[in-house]
């Protein structure tokens, strides 16, 4: 017997298509859902949508809330989890199935596979994202351009900044610009953990090196093997660990606890701190040997308050991540919410803003994010901003102004330089946003 039409047109389909009966029970699952999921369609036919798909679309499917509310879906944004544990962006969209006498019968679901558009997205806004970094900011942008120099050199890398900058998603970066790419990337918060239990975290410990070591437990070393292994916070170690890491990146072994014999150490090191090293150095606290060794190559990443310009930029960033994640619609952000934004002087940094704006979702509903969906010392904010309020990414400009000419003492051309622009534009957003005396000021001697 030969294979049904309806079954050759929907295999014929590049989106997926999944229908169920009147109880959520899956009565066609074409081939483009098997690709995109991971079930063959021999496995899932009559089986409940909810129990198969549930895990795939975040817990609850969209085919059987469909069916149970009523409610058609159009283009519904999210991401799809495969069977092996992938994740992919799709638009999905739903609809009742009813028979000639309008009768419900079940319904189906369409799934488009996104990631293409995705990454076209990424490419034509790659001026301003690389990787996971995302940022309109000169000095972000200069390391947007230094990062695959870097990345391909193999050198140990040293990433200064405050808390909440980035500096591990820089990490990753670096990793997965890499030859090391196809290698693991393994991180480690060496504030997070006592000495003795860091010892064993990074370097792991043979059966028999304790009372509880009952096998062998591989380190973090041994696990960033032929990949990268990302040391956050190096700058919290004790001296005594200090000479253990200062051997493993001279020698390149490293001795696990109660073995008999070094174990070559084949990870490239990347390692972060928030803290001042060269004064810890000064001070006796931190190793001028290990110092050196780790500041090979030193990246240096500006707190978000030195670029006011990505306040927006990220803002809407975080906005499409947790509609994706989230399955929501919500609409952006109003511009009095984000002068409010620029307001603020983000000591949490771009951590703080994606916090901010993922309690704005659970406040906002379908949007847009406004002024009180913020917390009140930041909606208070808002008020102050009135004359830029209409223009939010000038306030955020006239801030960066600001903070350039502050740091390089009212000298236009080096902030012209900084900013990446020449010398009479600079002079005419001064005057525009009424900086020019300013600038003098900063500039006078004392």
């Amino acid at each position: 017997m030969g294979v049904p039409i309806a079954e050759v047109i929907l295999d014929s389909l590049a989106e997926g298509v999944i229908t169920v009966d009147r109880r959520g029970r899956i009565t066609s699952f074409n081939r483009a859902a098997e690709r995109l999921t991971g079930y063959e369609r021999a496995a899932v036919l009559g089986k409940d949508c909810q129990q198969v798909l549930g895990p795939c679309c975040g817990g609850s499917c969209v085919i059987v809330h469909t069916l149970s509310s009523g409610e058609a879906l159009r283009d519904r944004p999210g991401e799809l989890r495969h069977r092996d544990g992938s994740v992919r962006p799709v638009m999905v969209t739903t609809n009742l199935l009813t028979d000639a006498q309008g009768r419900v019968i079940g319904a189906v679901g369409t799934i488009r596979d996104c990631a293409r558009e995705v990454e076209l997205e990424r490419q034509l806004a790659g001026r301003w994202k690389l990787q996971d970094l995302v940022s309109r900011s000169p000095r972000m942008q200069r390391l947007f351009e230094l990062l695959p120099t870097v990345a391909a050199s193999g050198s140990t890398v040293l990433i200064l900044g405050e808390s909440g900058t980035g500096k591990e998603l820089v990490a990753r970066a670096i990793h997965s610009l890499s030859p090391r790419a196809e290698g693991p990337f393994v991180a480690v918060n060496c504030g997070a953990l006592p000495d003795s239990l860091l010892e064993a975290e990074l370097f792991g410990y043979r059966a028999g090196a304790f009372t509880d070591a009952k096998r062998d437990h591989p380190g973090r070393f041994a696990r960033a093997q032929g990949g990268t292994i990302f040391l956050d916070e190096i700058g919290d170690i004790s001296a005594a660990m200090q000479v253990r890491l200062l051997r493993v990146l001279q020698e390149r072994v490293y001795e696990p606890l109660g073995a008999r014999a070094p174990e070559p150490a084949d990870a490239r090191v990347i390692a972060a701190t928030h803290r001042d090293l060269k004064a810890m150095v000064a001070e006796g606290r931190f190793r001028l040997d290990l110092y050196y060794r780790l500041d090979v190559v030193r990246l240096e990443l500006p707190p978000l308050r030195e670029r006011p310009e990505d306040i927006p930029l990220l803002a809407e960033h975080f906005i499409d991540r947790f509609n994706r994640l989230q399955n929501r619609r919500v609409r952006g952000i109003s511009e009095a919410a984000l002068a409010a934004l620029a307001r603020h002087r983000f000591p949490g940094n771009v951590r703080e803003l994606e916090n901010l704006i993922e309690r704005a979702f659970v406040l906002c509903g379908e949007g847009p994010i406004d002024v009180p969906h913020l917390p009140e010392e930041i909606a208070a904010l808002a008020e102050a901003a009135a004359p830029l309020a209409s223009d939010p990414l000038s306030l955020a400009e006239a801030r960066a102004l600001r903070e350039a000419l502050r740091r390089h003492g009212g000298d236009r051309t080096a902030t012209a330089r900084e900013l990446g622009i020449h010398r009479t534009t600079l002079y005419r957003k001064l005057r525009r946003y009424g900086l020019l005396e300013r600038a003098d000021a900063v500039r006078a001697p004392a």
